[in-house]
Formats: C-alpha cells, structure tokens, sequence
C-alpha cells in the first residue's frame, strides 16, 4: 500500500503534507502535489495532516484514476522537503469537487 494525493489537492496545495514526510516523497506542481508511491513508506503521518483530506491509501477506490497520475508526475516534477505558502486562493477551493480539469500539468518552483 501506499498514499496517493486526489483531487481535492488540486488548486489548494497546503502543504502539510510536507512537513511531516519522513522520507520526502512529495513532489510539487503548479496547483497540486503527489506522492511518489516508490518512495512512500506507507507511514500514513500525511493523511491526517491534510487540509484538504486529498490524501488517502491507494486501496481505496477513489484512489485508483490519481494513483496514474502521482506516478506519472513524480518523475517529472521537483522534489519538495519544506512546507511552502499554500496558493492564494486555496481556501476558496478547498472543499470544491470537479476540478481534475484544473490540474495543470505544469512544475512547481521545487524551492520551498
């Protein structure tokens, strides 16, 4: 098992997360985070962390269409080992469904 992030990230990108990540397997996009599920131990200390509940084992069944795509960025995006500034308006999205159209694709900074 590992820990994927979902949707509910999307636009949000608190951060917790990152702060309590033992071996620093969050990874940072524009608007979202992942999970590299290679380097994840299964520790479980980032669920709870979570603002946004985006962070759920990939045993469960919401978890299966991100786990694709935590993989996938992963490897593109830059590490990240600190809490940075969630995005501006992150509050405003928090608890909004139907954003997997606003992922962007795109890096993010990779400095916090």
């Amino acid at each position: 098992m590992t820990y994927v992030v979902t949707e509910n990230c999307i636009k949000c990108k608190y951060m917790d997360c990152v702060e309590v990540c033992p071996v620093d397997c969050f990874y940072e996009g524009e608007n979202f985070l992942v999970i590299n599920p290679d380097e994840c131990i299964d520790c479980g200390v980032c669920e709870p962390e979570c603002p946004a509940e985006a962070i759920v084992p990939d045993s469960e069944e919401k978890a299966t269409d991100w786990l694709e795509l935590n993989v996938k960025y992963a490897a593109q995006w830059p590490n990240i080992t600190r809490k940075g500034a969630p995005l501006p308006d992150s509050d405003d999205w928090k608890d909004k469904p139907g954003k997997a159209d606003l992922l962007s694709p795109n890096p993010g900074s990779g400095t916090t």
